[in-house]
């Protein structure tokens, strides 16, 4: 064994640790917008559709503000996912070249579905003023559709990294006759799919259902924050059982096509049946695990729902070829940690639900609200450890059991990379500083608005006309209806 180590360790380049930490850590940062660009779309346009309908100027409002959250989180993305595009192909060139023809397809469905996304972005805020209300609302309807694609290529593109086919390997192991369909839909690819989609809509969902919620401990109980706190939380609220149902399929998946890993996920030494499961716990080279709770039995339970059910361990295979024990660790700390989450998750939503069945109400308990103040920031711990799971668990390969991570690596040296993570650590950090006190600025004239126009008998020119061109109205249509052809529609303050 420790020969083996001491030959892993001579032969690794130096320069894999910086590449895999810079990779990690823009990846960490990109992902904690991903939830907003996927799904806030969607959630903005049922307020929006809302608005429309019942012909609600509060929920107009709403619909309005997150429009503008979601286009400066859009320019924030365009520069992380910039970024990490740029990294696949600088930081690990071994394996665009070798595997690009063959899994490439994803990251060029991304890119177009994230030019069409600006696309439909400045048409939805450029319409706000200028097109006719369910005119402006029918052309912004494929934006969803466009964040489901961008998401659909990222996920062909890493579950076939996970478990690839749709190609053949020529005498030099070179991929040849390459089955798009097949490299493109690849077993792992339902399971990642649908798993990672519902994952942005829950996650986006509580998060901004959770501004509303400190809104609400605040004092602020008025119908724009009860609004704002309902709608995304009950979407949120019925996708999170859904997603724990999704989420044990992705495992199931994991144990049939990626054996090795989901070892490493449940810190499974030894092939054998009757597994137990441990809640959190640490695995030694050794193969002993300290620490943690350990449930007799309940892995095999889980992974193929009879005791009987064999799992198999991470030394069935050469240590060469699996996660270390570290590695094992981690990944195995963030799908509990993932798991964890989701069940509290369930816990409050059949609390929202058992309060809607009995009082057709949201709960008054501030402690609820406390907790839902703190599901957005659970929900973007999970999606932090997805990733770390998907990604840790599959080490050392890249592409799984076809090219190792340290083959893939750049041959640029360490000290550079080490001094672009410093950089690029830096710059993010002012990008995201950025970003929050844009949206804090925004926050403050929202509410400096609102305060004004209650203040006011009657609201000012222009602050309270989503619809329509800019111009001084005419002061024999002062109180002109909302319907009378003119294509207005009141709503709250821009």
């Amino acid at each position: 064994m420790l020969s083996t180590a001491a030959l892993l360790a001579n032969s690794t380049p130096a320069q894999l640790l910086p590449a895999r930490e810079l990779m990690a850590f823009t990846l960490a940062s990109h992902i904690l917008l991903v939830p907003f660009g996927v799904a806030l779309p969607f959630i903005t346009l049922l307020m929006h559709h809302r608005a429309l309908r019942r012909n609600d100027p509060v929920a107009l409002t709403l619909a309005r503000r997150w429009s503008a959250v979601m286009a400066v989180q859009f320019a924030i993305g365009v520069v992380t996912g910039t970024v990490l595009s740029f990294e696949l192909g600088l930081l690990w060139p071994g394996m665009m070249g070798r595997w690009g023809d063959v899994f490439g397809l994803g990251f060029g469905v991304e890119a177009w579905a994230f030019f069409l996304e600006a696309v439909l972005i400045a048409i939805y805020l450029y319409g706000w003023r200028r097109l006719k209300p369910w005119t402006h609302f029918w052309l912004a309807v494929p934006l969803p559709l466009a964040a489901l694609m961008g998401a659909f290529g990222i996920i062909a593109a890493n579950s076939w990294m996970n478990t690839p086919q749709g190609f053949r390997l020529d005498a030099r192991g070179n991929p040849v006759d390459v089955d798009v369909r097949k490299a493109v839909f690849t077993p792992m690819f339902g399971p990642e799919y649908w798993h990672f989609v519902v994952a942005m809509l829950l996650t986006a969902g509580y998060v901004v259902a959770g501004v509303y919620a400190v809104g609400w401990l605040r004092g602020r109980r008025d119908r724009y924050h009860r609004l704002g706190f309902t709608l995304p939380f009950t979407v949120a609220a019925i996708l999170t059982p859904v997603q724990f149902m999704l989420g044990d399929s992705a495992a199931r998946a994991v144990f049939h096509k990626q054996p090795i890993k989901f070892a490493a996920m449940e810190i499974v030494w030894k092939t054998d049946t009757h597994v137990p499961e441990y809640m959190f716990g640490r695995l030694h080279p050794d193969g002993t695990v300290t620490g943690g709770l350990k449930i007799p039995q309940l892995d095999s339970i889980l992974a193929g729902f009879s005791p009987d059910t064999k799992v198999t361990g991470l030394s069935s295979v050469a240590a060469s070829d699996r996660p270390t024990a570290t590695q094992a660790t981690i990944a195995h700390w963030a799908f509990d940690i993932m798991v964890t989450i989701g069940s509290v998750l369930i816990l409050l939503a059949l609390w929202y639900a058992w309060s809607w069945w009995r009082h057709r109400d949201n709960p008054r308990s501030r402690w609820f609200y406390r907790c839902a103040a703190l599901a957005g920031v659970a929900c973007l711990v999970t999606v932090e450890c997805g990733w770390i799971t998907t990604e840790v668990g599959r080490q050392p390969w890249i592409v799984y059991n076809h090219m190792r991570v340290s083959e893939a690596v750049t041959s640029t040296g360490a000290g550079s990379l080490w001094a672009m993570l410093g950089i690029v650590m830096v710059v993010y950090v002012a990008v995201f500083g950025a970003f929050l006190a844009v949206i804090l600025k925004m926050r403050t004239r929202w509410r400096i608005a609102d305060e004004g126009s209650a203040a006011r008998a009657e609201p000012p020119p222009e602050t309270d006309t989503p619809y329509g061109p800019r111009s001084e109205p005419e002061p024999t249509t002062t109180g002109a209806a909302p319907g009378d052809g003119s294509g207005h529609t009141s709503g709250g303050a821009s």
